[in-house]
């Protein structure tokens, strides 16, 4: 199992916000965002898989302590911690999160540093639609929603929503129009996901790469990882982000 032990800790401040992160690796930069309850042992071992394929992996700590197992207890620990915080929208519709801002403030600052085409960022179950939220306004070359389940998937329109304002939706839009591919993984009977591939499908045509796998598990790249759909996403990366 991996260990936290081997990553440089920093800190990314934006807006009034700090958060930690932890950092590895050396090429193109990648931004992993944990699900919840945070960096569990299976988001550092998916992180340490992007870090062997040549990428420099930074991981932001948004929630939760780091290293702890993904087991109920510390889901409701961080569950009770998200629901307290302005960060974060659970429920409302039509909204990007308030933590985009931060996380985009943040792949600017990894692309400054590296160049490159962009950065690589990938989202898991509430964090999912972060990735899409990043391209809005932010050097993303490369987003991957990993089972995007926020807003909570409350009735029909919850479960269709991206969690974008429409002036984000139409940016991401645009860029996907210009090129941008968006590459989703989820389970097809993951009643998380709700109906959002659907939408993307519809918002975003064809540049929107589905990899689906059938059953009604959750965490395509962790605890109910698929190698095929890690492969995927490490193969996105190399197609995306290779320096010219």
């Amino acid at each position: 199992m991996s260990s936290l032990d081997s990553w440089v800790l920093g800190a990314h401040a934006a807006g009034g916000v700090t958060h930690p992160t932890y950092r590895k690796g050396s090429g193109p930069g990648v931004i992993v965002i944990h699900e919840i309850p945070g960096i569990t042992p299976g988001v550092l071992d998916f992180a340490e898989e992007v870090v062997a394929r040549g990428f420099t992996v930074v991981m932001p700590s948004l929630f939760g302590r780091p290293g702890a197992p993904a087991t109920v207890r510390e889901s409701v620990r961080s569950i009770a911690g998200i629901c307290v915080s302005r960060e974060f929208t659970m429920f409302a519709m039509g909204r990007t999160t308030p933590v985009a801002g931060w996380l985009q403030s943040l792949a600017r600052a990894l692309h400054q540093e590296l160049g490159g085409p962009g950065v690589g960022a990938v989202g898991m179950c509430m964090t999912g639609g972060f990735a899409l939220a990043m391209l809005a306004d932010a050097p993303v070359a490369a987003p991957v929603l990993a089972q995007p389940a926020s807003p909570a998937p409350l009735g029909k329109a919850r479960g269709a929503d991206l969690g974008l304002s429409p002036s984000d939706l139409q940016s991401v839009k645009a860029k996907v129009a210009a090129g941008c591919q968006v590459l989703g993984l989820r389970y097809e009977d993951d009643p998380a996901v709700g109906t959002r591939f659907d939408t993307l499908r519809r918002e975003l045509g064809e540049n929107f790469i589905a990899v689906e796998f059938p059953g009604r598990k959750h965490a395509t790249l962790t605890e109910h990882r698929q190698q095929e759909g890690v492969d995927r996403v490490l193969s996105f990366f190399d197609e995306k982000l290779a320096r010219q």
